[in-house]
């Protein structure tokens, strides 16, 4: 029996009662704890990118590595940051400006035919944090890969058998955050070998509250 909207809307509803106003908009967190799973086993290694019905944050800060047609199209359409092969090569022996880069954008695009120098400059600092750029052939139309990624959340088990990841924010309506939920958690039963079986438990918190246990 999979997870339905009624009772995910339900504990949202608990959450929302509990929660003290802040002065910023929250994110809205899932957890999924997991058992009768080994981490350590390829089975148990589980990244998953996992695309919504609506997008879990207002603005995602896009990062373009793209030189020519693809970077102008980048920049047209709202890209918040273009680099190009010169930049590239600044970075390379500036581990404090690539650490800056990784922290303050969410999603990275690169040109196909740059991932080779991408990778070589970039992968020791944005591939542990899940962020290589996703590569794009020049011809992309980025716009709509840009409004695709903004949508799409990863879950990556980090040694222990839980999962985290940002849903939404709690100015977003109920149902679209249920929504959100439900995707993840079907896209989970798929992954997992005994389904819905292999989920011991799963809560909904905002940035600064308790968790808020979703009956299984």
């Amino acid at each position: 029996m999979s997870l339905d909207t009624k009772t995910v809307l339900e504990a949202l509803k608990q959450l929302r009662e509990q929660s003290k106003d802040r002065k910023f908009s929250q994110s809205m967190e899932l957890i999924i704890n997991l058992r009768d799973i080994d981490v350590k086993k390829p089975e148990g290694k589980i990244q998953e990118s996992i695309e919504l019905p609506y997008a879990p944050t207002k603005k995602t800060k896009v990062c373009v590595i793209a030189t020519g047609e693809l970077a102008l199209k980048a920049k047209k359409n709202g890209a918040d940051l273009v680099i190009g092969n010169e930049d590239l090569e600044s970075l390379a022996t500036d581990k404090k400006r690539q650490k800056q880069l990784a922290n303050n954008y969410s999603t990275f695009f690169a040109d196909v035919r740059l991932m080779p120098l991408v990778g070589k400059t970039l992968g020791s600092t944005l591939g542990p944090r899940g962020k290589m750029p996703k590569p794009l052939p020049p011809t992309a139309n980025i716009k709509a890969q840009m409004v695709r990624w903004g949508k799409t959340v990863d879950l990556r088990i980090r040694g222990q058998p839980v999962l985290q990841c940002a849903i939404g924010t709690e100015d977003m309506q109920d149902q679209e955050i249920a929504e959100n939920t439900i995707a993840i958690v079907k896209r989970l039963e798929g992954r997992l070998k005994r389904g819905l079986k292999n989920i011991s438990t799963i809560y909904l918190k905002t940035t600064m509250s308790s968790p808020v246990k979703i009956k299984l």
